[in-house]
């Protein structure tokens, strides 16, 4: 069977000649170190193996919780933010249809997610379009205390048990969340839901092979296992022992950490020529984006869906400032096949394709971007993927994750901490007189 491959070809040649070689000993030594615990951060190393740890008992497990929430809601709304709701999400919408959800009937239960704003109008509009239906609720935070989740789930949580009776409520609401300690797992110990543990040892962003993205998944109806198996054989692909040149994330980190130092490149933008990665697409935002941005470093992540944005950005990104580069994530084979059709008037000039695959036209489509954008100085790699499945979704997951962990480390930075995050909450605390913010709020409010 065929893996995920990476081509560096038209983003090395920006670099000198041998830049590229010349990372080999560095990207060892960074892949020494998380294998090592040696790396900063390195109390957040659970996600390095944990493909090839997961238990078939535990993947039942998930697999039970599923299908008894499958069994009792049309609606599954997953609370949840950043790390806690962008992997899963990334994996439904890449293998779902796309308008399944606008079927009378329905296979699987609609999967919703919250918690990851404060929108008054949103949580309004989902709790209205919420009554009257059977829905549970997967609650995914480690402290129960985010504002944006722990507000949603409260809001959630009454409406469930007002609708379907406490009793019955307890059966279909969740708790993915810390294993002894915090306001999540304390409520789900009283209130009796059923629980799931998010290692201390694995932080948001890596979480996506952990209940945190398993279950929702899950519940989507998409299969957990060969999710995991695609990670398993990625974790072998991209392990130390494979050489440099054979190694795909080696070769990615090192690649993409030449352009940043040696040739200016500031701005990575992922690319995809398939609407449905765009969410994979916002959860790669965020690996990158958290574990490398800090000590005032850091490549800045951006994304792109083509062909729609070529009509929006395509000019800034053929003429622009150069100081970026892409990555594509290139489909091979779409799964399904709609062959372009023959029009006796051609008003519109395109029977030259009549007999065609649309994939065909996609493809052409992206080689001549591809073209032009270097062309035009914007270097390009290219990660050729066999097919979107859950298989081969499981392999992008884990590339990236090793590749993120080895890039890091590279930079020199602690791949796995985010402590800037916490800067808003401090001032939107105060600002709203939480209790122990007294100093913070007179301040805050000083300068205002």
């Amino acid at each position: 069977m065929k893996n995920i491959s990476v081509d560096i070809t038209k983003a090395a040649q920006f670099l000198k000649p041998g830049a590229v070689e010349a990372y080999e000993s560095q990207v060892k030594a960074a892949q020494e170190a998380l294998e090592n615990g040696t790396c900063p951060g390195n109390d957040f190393l659970g996600w390095l193996h944990l493909p090839t740890s997961i238990t078939p008992e535990f993947l039942s497990e998930i697999q039970n919780t599923a299908n008894t929430l499958r069994d009792k809601c049309e609606v599954i709304v997953v609370a949840g933010i950043g790390g806690s709701y962008l992997g899963a999400r990334a994996v439904i919408e890449a293998l779902g249809n796309s308008f399944a959800w606008l079927t009378a009937e329905k296979k699987n239960p609609i999967i919703l997610f919250a918690g990851n704003n404060i929108g008054e109008d949103y949580l309004f509009e989902l709790t209205e379009y919420l009554k009257g239906k059977k829905f549970g609720v997967i609650n995914i935070s480690k402290s129960g205390t985010t504002t944006e989740t722990a507000l949603t789930f409260r809001l959630l949580k009454k409406q469930c048990e007002a609708q379907r009776g406490k009793a019955e409520a307890k059966d279909v609401i969740v708790a993915v969340t810390d294993a002894k300690k915090g306001a999540a797992r304390t409520c789900a110990d009283k209130e009796g839901y059923k629980s799931f543990i998010i290692p201390d040892n694995i932080g948001g962003r890596f979480s996506v092979l952990t209940p945190v993205g398993l279950l929702p998944i899950a519940c989507a109806g998409f299969d957990v296992k060969q999710l995991v198996s695609g990670a398993q054989e990625m974790e072998r692909v991209c392990g130390k022992e494979v050489p440099f040149n054979q190694n795909p994330a080696a070769l990615y980190a090192a690649v993409r950490n030449g352009l940043y130092s040696e040739a200016g490149k500031k701005i990575e933008i992922v690319v995809n020529f398939q609407p449905k990665l765009h969410f994979f697409a916002e959860w790669w935002k965020q690996l990158f984006g958290e574990s490398e941005g800090k000590d005032n470093k850091g490549i800045f992540p951006a994304a792109c869906d083509f062909t729609t944005d070529l009509h929006s950005m395509g000019q800034w990104i053929q003429e622009g400032e150069r100081s970026i580069f892409e990555t594509v994530i290139s489909i091979e084979e779409p799964e399904n096949k709609l062959l372009f059709p023959h029009d006796e008037e051609n008003l519109d000039g395109l029977n030259f394709l009549e007999g065609k695959r649309i994939d065909d036209v996609n493809k052409m489509a992206e080689l001549g971007t591809r073209l032009a954008h270097v062309d035009g100085g914007v270097p390009n790699i290219r990660i050729s993927v066999p097919c979107l499945n859950a298989y081969y979704i499981g392999q992008l997951i884990y590339f990236f994750e090793i590749a993120c962990g080895i890039s890091g480390n590279l930079l020199q930075v602690n791949p796995f901490n985010q402590p800037g995050v916490e800067a808003y909450k401090k001032n939107m605390f105060a600002l709203l007189n939480k209790p122990g913010y007294e100093a913070e709020s007179k301040a805050i409010r000083e300068r205002l």
